[in-house]
């Protein structure tokens, strides 16, 4: 073979004539041959093998030229061929490799062989994917059976020849092929060949789907061959950069195969060269990308999770793009730092390179806590909340990141908030200190441990420390004299050698160690000079001794370096030879200092610990104060986390967290779905799904945990309660058993329990009757000997909750259908009853009034003929006051006895006559209910039994007669006639019967009107009480009684010095309201004004009423509703919050506001009222943030713009234009603003005008388009010309420029003299001029409208201004002074 095959670049390359020995296509086939060649390939590759592409290699190159026109099929066989031969190739080749006896020709010849199959393989692969996707872009419209129809006209079951081709690239590719070209370097234009057309393949939109993983992983396969083997690691890093900017939704692909390239295949550095072509990209490269941005995050946020320990050598590339603008490109650095922290740079073994790239990369995320960008502030949470639930966080990092996060509890993101209630979570429910989190707790062991770290420390001061002073330290203080005494006995002639001569007799009987031994001696006493000689005469001595063997050479350095061997050596080395008064090591002297110092250590390390844990509780405890608020935000996805983050705090027993889980509970009513499931979820959580041991221990675990719920909780507590217990109750299990049964031992005192546990567990079994009746049914008896017995005096907060549990067994409460159930009269339940209301009268237990409310509620839902029982029990309980009123009022024989019992017995008396008119009251409250609904109901079920008999008695003969009666039937007139009929009785009822001679109730009538209209004579706060919510009562009976008393009821409601009095009056005029609404307009003010009580018991019940009352449409919204507006400010947060939520309510209403923004405004900017300038501005705030819309903020402009002519005071201006300038005034809006000029240009002088209007322009020249910006920077001018000079010189200054533009003009063209300024104004006045006095109009033809500034609910009195309202002449004054001095 001569010729050799060069992969060429285009496919038209290869019909050129090339270079010498390459290999060109000879013959194009047409599309009418290839079918027969095909054939001839077939049987050539049967008989030839492989091989035979050599010969056929331009068939299926025609194939490749005419693939936009030859068959489908056409190109199936030749795909199927080529596959074929590959195959062959993978077979055949590693034999001949590996036998090494390949001749250059056969080299060459094998050679050609894989370039040509593979290029032909790869080339027909890319152009079968074009027109795959190319189909699917063309039938994507189609629906159904039809698109699959359509679908099967191009190349069937392409996904899975797609997977065959890749598999046959790479069983060629695995091979060691490379040794086939010379010097075994592969030409490049081979791997671009095999690389192009994976990559081809990963743009196909579905490649990251599921379901092309199989594909997916076998590109990255070919790939990773190609990148490890031939060289491609830059080329794959430039593509990998490519599809990131051009294809978002690569990024994990990528991702996965950057990361295979790098473990499978062993190629680390493609990772670091990526990550630093992504880090080099400049902001500008960045901004120009766009999507590619995106894709480069997500693609670091994916690689990090699959090498992160790889991404580490190279991470400080991207820390720059942490300065840069993109959000989302900081999003991924921090999420690739948070990932290398989980995974790589966590645990208690890492170097201290390691320690200091932790705390680096730490404090970069700490950095980012308070990132510009609201999305970065999230996601740096989430990343430490993982590094949290990783327990990553180093311990002495966690005060300072969750001093940061329960700051960012108050972050303007809602999201943010969300993270950061998260991150809370993660750091309660993992952290290291205790799983008990209350700082209360805490503070005991705490006082205790520190005053042990006292003592110890203390008694280690006090302990006196034993001085040891070690041979060295001797040493270091003796060396300076030594050595000038050495160098004195070295010096020729020393007299001090003859002297010592003499002491030396007894030396040669001494061995070398004991000359060493006084030596050592003669040092320690300070006997130099006798030492030194002793040692530079022992070297001649013992010459061979190794105590003296370095003085060979005698010098002052070796006899230095000798004498500190002898003096610190032997104790070292031979402690037995150092004598009695040498001093003691410190080994010896601080073993049992090191014990102390030891326990010591421990002692500070338990405190510190401490001090950790109550800082980190403390913390806890003030985010829950935040969080908790959180519970109600509008955002369900908040509200989901703070609900969780509840739950956890209360689980770690954080002290004020059970605050939490009571705030929550009303959210059982939440419309949303999803947080009433969580909420629900929460406290079967809590509460619900107890642990033990047995089912008798879950079963006391459960009653105890909700008996602590029970306790102290409020009404609206114990009604959310109901609704999740009741869930509990209603399904039948082996628990719910043992838990009633246990709620039964508690209140039967079988198990010795406190009153509050008793009480609790009564409710709970009330509950319980919610979803099951019988469990009260059944144990009635019980229930009334227990609780109202003849101990019921003793508790009666027991007899009330009992009444409670009873009421839940009665129709009302169950809303059962069909015959009412009712208990007979004789009952044991209601002599009961009776006898306890009746003893109670004559006491003076301050429990018996709720207790008789429940009581007489009770006889009235379950008694067969509650008004009989109730006349009887106001009979007896009458009779019993009258009683003690006689026995009382007995003259006695001692005055003395007489005087000092008086008082006390007016006080019982008093008393006693206060809970008999309440018992008055509340019988004729609940006779009132009993009658509109018990009666009511029982009527309208026994006329639609009486119909439903009468139409199964009607023959089908009578259908002719009664054609007249179908009409009024499908009319509804027949029921309608029916029920106005039954509500009529029910009224005439109530207007003539209850209060005739013979009923019980019209005796206390005139009773009740005598104490509450002489509050002098009967001046007892509970009497007075009593009957003033008495007479409310009666007064809901009838609309006559009503009208008889009304005056009376508001009187008191005014002068009465009680606040209790005023709040309950309030209450009551409410509930009339909403009954007799027409008798109650007429007083609407006088309950507005309740509104500024000094009271704030009575403000608040005044709001709370009110707010019932207009939001249910009730009551009108009249300009009185600027008394709430005065509330926003109450000092009050209570009720300034109900007042906050009155006007978010009614912002729901179309327009309501708005409507009443003109008269809020001149009711508090009344001289009058005399309130502050700043508090105006905050209302004012508050009710502007209600107008959102363009056109009411124009009107709203106008209006205010006219009201500058009414106003009298500065102050009135000047709130007229801040509350202009709180007004998202628009372009029209300002329009608007410039046609009213007249209005106010006259008190632009005044700076409290000025300022807000120049600030309206300020704030429209901002956002202003060029040409409108112009219109607003003139209005500026001519706002500060008139403000500077004002308005008469401004506009003498305009009427000279304007006279001589005309004179000018006139000078130029002349023009007939007109007379301008010759019209009607001003006739009655001819000395003055006529635009000094009036504002002029625009046109005579035009009648002035009347201005009306009223609220558009508000029809009865319309705030039209009168006549005498109108100014004549405006601001004379100004007006004068300046006609003056123009004349």
């Amino acid at each position: 073979m001569s010729w050799d095959f060069i992969v060429p670049v285009c496919l038209a390359d290869l019909v050129k004539s090339g270079d010498v020995n390459q290999y060109v296509v000879q013959d194009v086939l047409s599309v009418k041959q290839l079918p027969s060649h095909i054939n001839s390939f077939k049987a050539a590759l049967r008989s030839q093998g492989p091989l035979c592409i050599l010969e056929h290699f331009d068939t299926a190159y025609s194939v490749l030229q005419h693939c936009r026109t030859v068959d489908v099929t056409v190109k199936e066989d030749m795909l199927e061929l080529l596959i074929q031969v590959v195959r062959g190739l993978s077979v055949s080749l590693p034999t001949l490799l590996l036998s090494g006896s390949l001749s250059a020709v056969d080299r060459k010849e094998q050679l050609n062989a894989v370039k040509m199959s593979v290029f032909l393989l790869c080339k027909l692969t890319e152009t079968l994917e074009s027109d795959s996707y190319r189909e699917t872009i063309v039938t994507a419209p189609s629906k159904g059976r039809k698109k699959d129809k359509v679908a099967g006209k191009g190349l069937l079951q392409w996904d899975s020849e797609r997977e065959t081709v890749l598999q046959c690239l790479t069983q060629l590719l695995q091979l060691d092929i490379r040794t086939l070209w010379s010097l075994s370097l592969v030409e490049e234009e081979f791997v671009s060949c095999v690389t192009c057309c994976c990559y081809k393949l990963l743009e196909n939109p579905t490649i990251s789907h599921m379901k092309s993983k199989s594909t997916r992983d076998a590109i990255i396969h070919v790939l990773g061959i190609m990148v490890k083997k031939y060289n491609h690691m830059l080329g794959a890093c430039v593509k990998v950069i490519q599809l990131l900017q051009h294809f978002e939704q690569l990024a994990s692909v990528c991702a996965q195969a950057v990361a295979s390239w790098s473990s499978e295949y062993g190629v680390k550095a493609i990772v670091g060269e990526i990550m630093r072509e992504i880090g080099q990209k400049s902001s500008e490269d960045l901004a120009r990308e766009g999507s590619g941005v995106k894709a480069f995050s997500s693609f670091l946020s994916e690689l990090s999770t699959l090498v992160p320990e790889t991404m580490i050598p190279n991470i400080s590339v991207l820390l720059t793009h942490l300065e840069g603008e993109s959000p989302s490109l900081r999003v991924a650095v921090c999420e690739v730092l948070g990932e290398v922290l989980v995974r790589v740079l966590s645990g208690d073994k890492l170097d201290d390179s390691a320690r200091a790239s932790r705390d680096r990369f730490l404090d970069t995320l700490q950095e980012h806590i308070h990132d510009a960008h609201s999305h970065v502030r999230a996601r740096v949470l989430q990343v430490y909340a993982r590094i949290v639930n990783s327990k990553a966080l180093p311990l002495c990092r966690y005060t300072e990141v969750m001093e940061l996060t329960v700051g960012r509890l108050g972050d303007k993101s809602v999201h943010v908030c969300k993270s950061a209630v998260q991150l809370l979570a993660a750091f309660i429910a993992h952290n290291p200190y205790s799983c008990k989190l209350s700082s209360v707790d805490l503070k005991k062991p705490l006082e205790k441990e520190m005053a042990k770290l006292k003592e110890m420390s203390d008694a280690q001061i006090e302990q006196v420390p034993v001085a040891v002073i070690t041979a060295a330290d001797l040493w270091d203080a003796m060396k300076p004299e030594l050595e000038m005494t050495v160098k004195a006995q070295l010096e020729p002639g020393s007299e001090e050698e003859e002297n010592e001569d003499e002491e030396t007799g007894g030396e040669e009987e001494r061995s070398d160690r004991d000359t060493a031994l006084q030596i050592a001696q003669f040092l320690r006493e300070s006997k130099y000079r006798k030492a030194v000689g002793l040692c530079m005469r022992a070297h001649s001595l013992y010459p061979e001794s190794s105590f003296f063997s370095d003085l060979a050479d005698l010098n002052a350095e070796t006899l230095i370096k000798t004498l500190a061997t002898l003096f610190k050596g032997p104790e070292q080395e031979t402690p037995e030879a150092v004598p009695s008064d040498a001093p003691t090591t410190p080994q010896k002297e601080g073993g049992g200092n090191e014990g102390r110092e030891s326990e010591l250590k421990k002692q500070e390390m338990l405190v510190q610990y401490l001090k950790d844990t109550e800082s980190f509780a403390l913390q806890v405890e003030r985010a829950i104060a935040v969080i908790n608020n959180m519970l109600y935000w509008k955002t369900t996805t908040v509200v989901q986390e703070a609900v969780q983050f509840c739950v956890t705090a209360f689980e770690f027993s954080v002290a004020n967290s059970v605050c939490g889980v009571r705030k929550m509970l009303p959210l059982v009513w939440s419309t949303d779905a999803t947080i009433k499931d969580a909420v629900i979820q929460a406290y079967r959580r809590l509460y619900l799904n107890p642990h033990g041991d047995n089912t008798r221990v879950k079963a006391q675990t459960l009653v105890d945990n909700l008996s602590d719920l029970m306790i102290d909780a409020s009404l609206g507590t114990v009604q959310c309660l109901e609704e999740i217990v009741q869930e509990f109750f209603s399904s039948e299990s082996a628990l719910q058993t043992l838990v009633v049964q246990v709620l039964w031992e508690r209140f039967s005192g079988k198990r010795e329990t406190k009153a509050l546990h008793r009480r609790a567990a009564v409710l709970l079994l009330g509950m319980a009757a919610r979803a099951e009746r019988e469990v009260v049914l059944s144990n009635l008896d019980t229930l009334c000997s227990v609780a109202l017995g003849e101990k019921v005096a003793e508790d009666y907060l027991l007899a009330r909750d009992t009444l409670i549990t009873i009421a839940n067994i009665t129709d009302h409460v169950r809303q059962s259908k069909g015959v009412p159930f009712r208990l007979p009269m004789d009952h044991h339940l209601f002599s009961c009853l009776s006898q306890a209301i009746a003893d109670g009268v004559v006491q003076s237990d301050p429990q018996w009034q709720t207790f008789m409310e429940q009581a007489v509620r009770l006889i009235y839902f379950l008694a067969e003929s509650p008004d009989q029982l109730c006349s009887r029990l106001l009979q007896r309980s009458a009779h019993l006051l009258l009683e003690q009123i006689t026995e009382g009022g007995e003259p006695n024989q001692s005055q003395l006895h007489e005087s000092r019992s008086q008082v006390s017995e007016e006080q019982v008396n008093c008393v006693s006559m206060a809970q008999v008119l309440s018992l008055c009251g509340a019988v004729a409250f609940w006779q009132v209910s009993h009658l509109e609904r018990s009666v009511s109901a029982e009527l309208r079920r026994r006329r639609g039994e009486k119909e439903e008999e009468e139409e199964k008695e009607k023959a089908p003969a009578n259908k002719k007669g009664a054609n007249d009666s179908c009409v009024e039937e499908e009319l509804g007139l027949v029921g309608a006639s029916a029920e106005d009929t039954e509500a009529e009785f029910i009224r005439k009822i109530c207007e003539t019967e209850l209060l005739s001679e013979g009923n019980m109730l019209s005796a206390f009538l005139p009773l009740l009107v005598k104490v509450c209209s002489s509050p002098g004579k009967y001046s007892h706060p509970q009497l007075t009480t009593a009957a003033c919510l008495a007479l409310s009562q009666y007064m809901m009976i009838s609309p006559t009684v009503c009208k008889d008393n009304i005056r009376l009821l508001f009187t008191v409601l005014e002068k009465s010095p009680l606040p209790v009095v005023r709040a309950n009056t309030i209450v009551a005029l409410g509930d009339l309201t909403v009954r007799f609404p027409n008798i109650l307009e007429p007083w609407t003010p006088n309950l507005y004004a309740r509104l500024s009580d000094e009271s704030a018991s009575v403000r608040l019940t005044a709001i709370m009423v009110l707010t019932q009352l207009v939001l249910k449409d009730v009551m009108k919204v009249k300009g009185q509703v600027s008394e709430v507006a005065v509330l926003l400010l109450d000092p009050e947060p209570h009720i300034a919050s109900l007042a906050l939520n009155f006007f978010n309510e009614l912002s729901a209403k179309d327009n309501a506001i708005y409507n009443l923004l003109p008269d809020i405004i001149s009711r508090l900017s009344d001289p009058e009222r005399g309130m502050k300038e700043e508090d105006f501005n905050t209302i004012m705030k508050q009710l502007f943030s209600y107008v959102t819309k363009e056109r009411q903020t124009e009107s709203l402009v106008e209006k205010l713009c006219q009201r500058f002519r009414t106003a009298k005071t500065e102050r009135q201006w000047a709130d007229l234009a801040v509350s202009l300038s709180l007004l998202s005034v628009c372009e029209r809006g300002f329009k608007k603003l410039q046609d009213c000029w007249d209005c106010y240009s006259d008190k632009l002088t005044e700076p409290g005008v000025y300022q807000p209007l120049l600030s309206i322009a300020a704030k429209l020249r901002r956002r202003a388009k060029p040409q409108f910006k112009a219109q607003v920077e003139d209005y500026e001018k001519r706002l500060t010309a008139v403000h500077t000079k004002g308005l008469e010189n401004v506009e003498n200054e305009e009427s000279e420029q304007q006279m001589g533009d005309t004179q000018s003009q006139n000078l130029q063209t002349p023009q007939p003299h007109k007379s301008v300024r010759k019209t009607t104004r001003g006739r009655g006045k001819p000395k003055l001029d006529d635009s000094d006095l009036v504002t002029p109009r625009k046109s005579r033809a035009r009648p002035k409208p009347a201005i009306t500034f009223t609220s558009d609910e508000e029809e009865e009195e319309d705030a039209v201004m009168a006549e005498s309202e109108t100014p004549k002449v405006t601001t004379p004054i100004v007006r004068t002074r300046r006609t003056r001095l123009r004349h």
